[in-house]
């Protein structure tokens, strides 16, 4: 996504970006993508809004729905793909997506309860075909299935959003699970793999979409680095008062 829309045809940078945030990711459903439309990855959910706190061995948070008290409060919501991903410019194919890692780093650090958004139409493992579909949600300002949306998030004082970048955004399933819900009162935290794009259009989209939430400070993380992103994650925690020790 290092390509700027404007400086190339938008078909071309959406097929070099929308992939490029996912090389840890991608999979799951939300991998981090660049300005130019490269697409990424997803934990696991519980019934009713209950969330995992207990890490799988592959490293993603699973469906267990143990709670901790440093995580009391908070949920973790997140879209991940894996498959083939966008790597330094490259390819890679990723057993775990690498919004997948992120999610898992988070909910060991804080215990919170997790929830894995997962496509009613799996997104295709091939990151051009990803990509093209990315193209064809966004233009079409489409709302694709979930095959397991929460009922209610009322428990949660704390949401966290987490996605790859696709095309600057999110992807268009993610406002398909925000906008089933009332966020009204809580604090939302955009959390990002991407290649090159940083948050993108996050802050602004979850501003509109989350109606009557708090917008607070996200965490961007560059998918080709996300299995080393403990300490960078750690130190966001605490800025941003989930994490106090």
């Amino acid at each position: 996504m290092a390509v700027s829309l404007g400086a190339v045809s938008r078909r071309t940078v959406l097929r070099g970006a929308l992939l490029g945030a996912t090389a840890t990711t991608i999979g799951g459903t939300a991998a981090g993508c660049t300005s130019s439309g490269r697409t990424e990855d997803a934990p696991r959910t519980p019934a009713n809004g209950s969330a995992s706190t207990s890490p799988s061995t592959s490293g993603q948070p699973n469906s267990v729905t143990t709670r901790t008290t440093a995580g009391d409060g908070i949920l973790l919501a997140y879209f991940s793909r894996a498959g083939e991903n966008y790597h330094y410019g490259g390819r890679r194919r990723l057993e775990v997506g690498n919004t997948e890692v992120l999610a898992g780093i988070i909910s060991r650090l804080l215990g919170c309860d997790v929830h894995r958004i997962e496509a009613a139409d799996p997104y295709p493992e091939d990151y051009d075909a990803t990509v093209a579909r990315n193209v064809r949600e966004q233009e079409d300002d489409a709302r694709p299935g979930i095959t397991n949306p929460l009922a209610s998030i009322d428990r949660y004082d704390t949401v966290l959003l987490a996605s790859p970048i696709w095309n600057v955004r999110a992807p268009m399933i993610m406002t398909t699970f925000i906008e089933a819900l009332d966020f009204t009162g809580k604090t939302v935290h955009p959390v990002i793999t991407h290649a090159m794009s940083g948050l993108g259009t996050t802050e602004r989209d979850y501003a509109a979409s989350c109606r009557g939430a708090s917008i607070g400070e996200g965490l961007a993380v560059q998918g080709e680095e996300v299995r080393n992103a403990s300490p960078d994650v750690r130190s966001w925690s605490r800025r941003v008062g989930l994490l106090n020790r």
